[in-house]
């Protein structure tokens, strides 16, 4: 039992470093200073290369817990709760890909940013300021989002720690996509962030002007 026990958390262990790992690196190469050192290798290809890479590093993580939890048998539930579950993981997914309209996708992606290269243009990460939409609700949507999608689809013990490292996740970087976004926009993004709740709209709907800048 204890060696049962033992091998358990190695497993959550290993898995927690995993995303761990993702969290770091994923953050060190959004830094200004690491861009500044990075971007005249890959030029306007850095956002594309950035998105990629962190795919690929998210994708390795969750196959490794994958391998480590196989076999894993699922939770007994009572329907209720399954139907709530189920519940909340459609309406991640549908808020999820209705607040991403309100995004420019092709600069998120990092194709705009190539686009633009070849036409000559100086590319650009930064996207302006958004307060229509979801945005009067929440100040992060998709990452509302995506604590539907991970709390909505528990099933076993796997889904609860991905569960718990993606929310970290999600939670910690917030909190430094903040920091960038006031040092960006300084009073107006700080004044929006005291009035707008970052993920659960308890406040209601919140008008807000757009910044003058």
């Amino acid at each position: 039992m204890l060696a049962q026990n033992y091998l358990m958390v190695q497993e959550y262990l290993i898995y927690g470093f995993g995303w761990l790992s993702f969290g770091l690196v994923h953050s060190l190469l959004a830094r200004e200073n690491v861009k500044t050192r990075l971007k005249p290798a890959f030029g306007a290809y850095y956002r594309l290369a950035y998105n990629i890479f962190a795919v690929l590093h998210i994708g390795a993580v969750y196959m490794v817990g994958l391998f480590i939890f196989e076999g894993v048998i699922d939770f007994m539930r009572p329907s209720w709760l399954w139907w709530c579950q189920g519940v909340a993981h459609g309406l991640g997914w549908i808020i999820m890909f209705w607040a991403l309209r309100e995004y420019d996708l092709g600069r998120l992606g990092g194709l705009s940013q190539i686009r633009e290269h070849f036409k000559g243009i100086m590319a650009h990460d930064e996207e302006p300021l958004h307060f229509k939409g979801f945005h009067k609700w929440v100040r992060h949507p998709l990452y509302s989002a995506g604590f539907l999608i991970l709390w909505g689809r528990i099933n076993n013990e796997f889904d609860v720690m991905t569960a718990i490292c993606g929310s970290l996740y999600l939670w910690i970087g917030s909190r430094f996509e903040e920091r960038h976004l006031i040092r960006l926009y300084g009073d107006h993004y700080a004044t929006y962030k005291s009035r707008v709740p970052a993920f659960i709209p308890f406040k209601g709907q919140v008008d807000f002007k757009e910044p003058k800048i």
